[in-house]
C-alpha cells in the first residue's frame, strides 16, 4: 500500500517506542513511583515520545520514586522531586500525565472501531458524518476523558487527602481543558496527515491496521503534548492541578 521506505520507517519508529516503553516499564517496577499511577504514566508515553521521555524519566522521574520519598521523609527533608525539578518540567510531567490517557483511549478507540465497524455507526458514521474517522474521534474523546479522569482521581485525592465526591470535582477542573487541549492538537495533526500527507502523497488515507497510521498516531500525540502544555503551565501554576 506504502512505499517500501515509509513501512520501513514507520516499524523503526514503532519499534523505538515499543523499545523505550520497556526499558521505562522494567525501571519502574524496580523503583515504584511514590505517585503510583505515574507507573503507567511513563512507560505509556515513552510509545511515542521515545528517547525525550526515556531522558526525562531517569533525570526527573527517578526523583519522584518511592524510595527517594521515603528516604527525604526519614530525614525529614522535602523529596528531592518537588526541589530538584524545575517548573517547566513540572508542567510536561502534567501534560504527559494527561496524554497518557489520550493514548489509551486512542488505542481502545481505534482497535474497537475497527474491529467492530458498527460502533462508529452508533456514533455517527453514515448519518452526521460521511468519514468515518470523526464518529471514531468522538469514541476516542469519551475513552480518553474517562481515563483521563481516573488518573488525575488517584493523583490528586492522595495528594489533597480528599472524598471520593470532592476528588471527582477536582479531577474534572484539572484535567478537563488539559484533555481538550491535547485532543485539538492530536486531531489536528491526524487530519493533516490523513487528509493531506498520506492521501494526496501516496494516494489514499492509512488505516488502523497497518504501522502507519500508528506512526502517525506517534506524531499526533506529540503535536497534543505541544497544544496542551500552555493549558498545564496555567493549570499547575494557579494550583488547579498538582505539581508532579
Amino acid at each position: 500500500m506504502f512505499p517500501v521506505w515509509l513501512d520501513a520507517l514507520s516499524l523503526a519508529a514503532l519499534l523505538v517506542g515499543a523499545a523505550c516503553a520497556l526499558i521505562v516499564s522494567i525501571d519502574v517496577i524496580r523503583h515504584p513511583q511514590y505517585m503510583t499511577v505515574m507507573n503507567v504514566v511513563w512507560p505509556v508515553t515513552a510509545l511515542f515520545g521515545t528517547v525525550a521521555v526515556v531522558w526525562a524519566y531517569f533525570r526527573y522521574g527517578r526523583l519522584a520514586s518511592m524510595a527517594a520519598h521515603h528516604a527525604a521523609h526519614s530525614r525529614h527533608e522535602t523529596p528531592l522531586a518537588k526541589t530538584e525539578t524545575p517548573f517547566p518540567v513540572m508542567v510536561g510531567k502534567g501534560a504527559l500525565h494527561c496524554g497518557s490517557g489520550c493514548m489509551l483511549g486512542d488505542v481502545a478507540a481505534e482497535w474497537l472501531a475497527f474491529l467492530v465497524p458498527a460502533v462508529a455507526v452508533w456514533f455517527g458514521w453514515q448519518s452526521l458524518f460521511s468519514e468515518k474517522m470523526f464518529a471514531v474521534w468522538i469514541l476516542d474523546f469519551l475513552f480518553a476523558f474517562g481515563l483521563g479522569i481516573v488518573f488525575q482521581y488517584f493523583a490528586i485525592v492522595p495528594m489533597r487527602d480528599l472524598s471520593p465526591g470532592e476528588g471527582i470535582i477536582a479531577a474534572l477542573k484539572a484535567d478537563t481543558a488539559s484533555l481538550v487541549a491535547w485532543q485539538v492538537g492530536m486531531y489536528g495533526f491526524m487530519a493533516f496527515a490523513q487528509f493531506y500527507v498520506f492521501k494526496h502523497l501516496f494516494g489514499h488515507r492509512t488505516p488502523v491496521n497497518t504501522a502507519e497510521f500508528w506512526f502517525a498516531i506517534q506524531g499526533a500525540m506529540i503535536a497534543g503534548f505541544l497544544t496542551s502544555y500552555p493549558v498545564n503551565w496555567w493549570l499547575v501554576r494557579s494550583g488547579i492541578k498538582e505539581r508532579m
